[in-house]
């Protein structure tokens, strides 16, 4: 049997897309209802903040003893580095797709944050998004990721890997250069049978591709990214 009331419900009408001004005035089972929510949202974004943070710590680990045992010896093959490229570059992986799942729930905290409390705070302001409540709602029947894995990719990269990765590069050329000066570092970029100017060339096309998965102009998603001038902004809306 079909509920009539449910047929009536419009969230983005004025008193309940804006319950957080109805919170200030009186307390509600809703608003209760909500702040139990909120704290949960923010314990899963601060669960998956660490399995971030693990995933960079490990690649920071594996890059040091890396870079450690391939100048502990003017013997050891400079191919190590390019291994470590292939590990951090796993790492990498692994930690985009970490994102993708912690901007689900930074997603819904950030909407919390926007519309219910923001609005709580300073109802003069408003709400972000009139249909905020049906967005949660239908976020929380039916869970969708909010950015792509390579808009992940390039944020992860941005923030991490490019330098950790420009670190192997920087170590690997030095090692087939400065380290070997008696030999010409192309034929010393050669590993096995595959000469060394394949290499080289494979290794600048691979660092290219980075490059432009980190800076090609893309419109974002994520929410609750910190965006150039939100200091400015802040400092005018204060004075």
């Amino acid at each position: 049997m079909t509920d009539s009331n449910s047929d009536e419900f419009d969230p983005t009408a004025p008193d309940q897309r804006e319950i957080g001004r109805e919170m200030v005035d009186e307390s509600t089972g809703l608003g209760s209802v909500m702040a139990h929510a909120y704290r949960g949202e923010l314990d899963r974004v601060g669960t998956w903040r660490q399995r971030l943070d693990q995933t960079t710590t490990w690649a920071v680990t594996v890059l040091a003893a890396i870079l450690t045992w391939a100048f502990s010896s003017p013997d050891n093959p400079h191919y190590i580095l390019l291994i470590g490229v292939v590990v951090v570059t796993i790492f990498l992986g692994i930690e985009a797709r970490r994102y993708r799942d912690y901007d689900v729930f930074r997603s819904r905290a950030r909407l919390l944050q926007e519309n219910l409390f923001a609005n709580a705070l300073d109802p003069s302001q408003g709400v972000e998004s009139h249909d905020w409540r049906a967005k949660l709602s239908r976020d929380y029947r039916r869970p969708t990721l909010k950015v792509s894995f390579y808009e992940a990719l390039a944020n992860r990269l941005q923030r991490v890997y490019l330098a950790l990765l420009g670190v192997l590069f920087a170590a690997w050329a030095f090692r087939i250069t400065a380290f070997a000066p008696r030999q010409d570092w192309l034929a010393t970029a050669g590993v096995a049978r595959i000469p060394g100017i394949a290499v080289v060339v494979v290794v600048v096309a691979f660092y290219v591709t980075l490059l432009g998965l980190a800076f090609w102009p893309r419109e974002r998603h994520a929410k609750g990214e910190f965006r150039e001038g939100d200091t400015d902004e802040w400092k005018e809306t204060d004075q």
